[in-house]
């Protein structure tokens, strides 16, 4: 039996409008803010994606030195090469994409946290 059920994926980050609202561009949804230190993405998946403000926040390094995983999104796409075109112009910045012929590709949102798109 379940403990317990997952309530949301919540990000830490310097800016939760901001990253919400990237994320928004990405995936749908709706931003809903609630104060200065939260926002939440609602309406574009079914668990909720959340953002938290994180004084003196800092990226995630990636790659980590002692080849480590990280938490990260694994974001499926149609087409990789049109979702990566938009995934930079809503600002994300490539982190492992030299591979082409590769099923996904790593990019940072940005506030630094890695993400995969992943074909379908």
């Amino acid at each position: 039996m379940a403990v317990a059920t997952l309530g949301a994926v919540v990000v830490d980050c310097p800016d939760p409008a901001a990253l919400a609202g990237f994320y928004a561009g990405l995936l749908g949804g709706k931003v809903v803010q609630d104060g200065e230190g939260w926002a939440e993405l609602i309406e574009a998946t079914n668990t909720l994606l959340a953002f938290q403000a994180a004084p003196g926040f800092v990226p995630p390094q990636w790659p980590r030195p002692d080849g480590s995983q990280q938490f990260h999104l694994d974001l499926t796409v149609p087409d990789l090469d049109a979702a990566e075109r938009e995934v930079l112009a809503l600002g994300a910045t490539v982190l492992d994409a030299e591979d082409r012929k590769r099923s996904f590709r790593v990019y940072a949102d940005p506030a630094g946290h890695p993400f995969c798109l992943c074909a379908s």
